[in-house]
C-alpha cells in the first residue's frame, strides 16, 4: 500500500515521500497516528504546504541554533572536584554538570547538544564538542582541578618527565667526567 508521510518518520522517510508498505501497518499506525494519508490530489497539495511551513520553521531553528553555537563556541570553564593523589575524582563530572557550569556563565543549552563518550573521570584539560544539529556545531574547553590545588598527574608527568630526562642528563655527564679524570691519573 502506498502512503503520502505526514512527518518524518527515520526508518521509511521524510515529509512528503510516497513510500510502499504493508496495508495492516499503514492502517493500524500510520494513519491513525496521522504520520501517513492516502496520497489524494488534496492531501497531497495538503502535504506540500505543511512541507514548506516545516522547512521555513528547521530554518529558522538552525538559525537560532547556529547564534546559540556561536556564543558558546571556544567558551572555556573550570570545575573544581574532590580527587585522590593519583587525580581520580571521587564521582565523575557529566552531561547535567556540564550544562549546569553553562548556565552559571549565562548560556544555556539542551543536555542533548553535549556530546559527552564517557563520564570524567580524572583532573585534566577536556575539549568538549556541543552538536547543535545538522551542521551546526561547537565545543567548549573543560578544565577539571583539583579542590586543593593538586595539578593533575598527566601534567605533573609530563614536567616530571622533562627534568628528570635533564637530571639524568647531567647526572651522566657528571658519571663521564669522573671516569675521564681517574684515567688520565693513572
Amino acid at each position: 500500500m502506498k502512503v503520502l508521510l505526514q512527518k518524518n518518520i527515520l526508518s521509511l522517510g521524510k515529509i512528503g515521500d510516497l513510500v510502499e508498505v504493508k496495508p495492516g501497518y499503514a492502517r493500524n499506525y500510520l494513519i491513525p497516528q496521522g504520520l501517513a494519508v492516502q496520497p489524494t490530489a488534496a492531501n497531497v497539495r495538503a502535504v506540500e504546504i505543511a512541507k514548506q511551513r516545516y522547512l521555513e520553521e528547521l530554518a529558522k531553528k538552525r538559525e537560532e541554533l547556529a547564534a546559540k553555537a556561536s556564543v558558546v563556541d571556544g567558551k572555556a570553564i573550570r570545575v573544581e572536584a574532590r580527587a585522590n593523589a593519583e587525580g581520580h575524582l571521587y564521582g565523575s563530572i557529566g552531561v547535567a554538570q556540564i550544562v549546569d557550569l553553562l548556565a552559571d556563565e549565562g548560556i544555556f543549552v539542551e543536555p542533548e547538544f553535549v556530546v559527552l563518550e564517557h563520564p570524567i573521570r580524572e583532573l585534566g584539560q577536556y575539549e568538549i564538542p556541543l552538536d547543535f544539529g545538522p551542521q551546526v556545531a561547537a565545543s567548549i574547553s573543560l578544565s577539571v582541578l583539583s579542590i586543593d590545588g593538586q595539578v593533575a598527574p598527566s601534567l605533573m608527568d609530563e614536567s616530571d618527565e622533562d627534568d628528570q630526562s635533564a637530571s639524568e642528563a647531567s647526572d651522566e655527564l657528571a658519571d663521564d667526567q669522573p671516569a675521564a679524570e681517574d684515567e688520565s691519573a693513572e
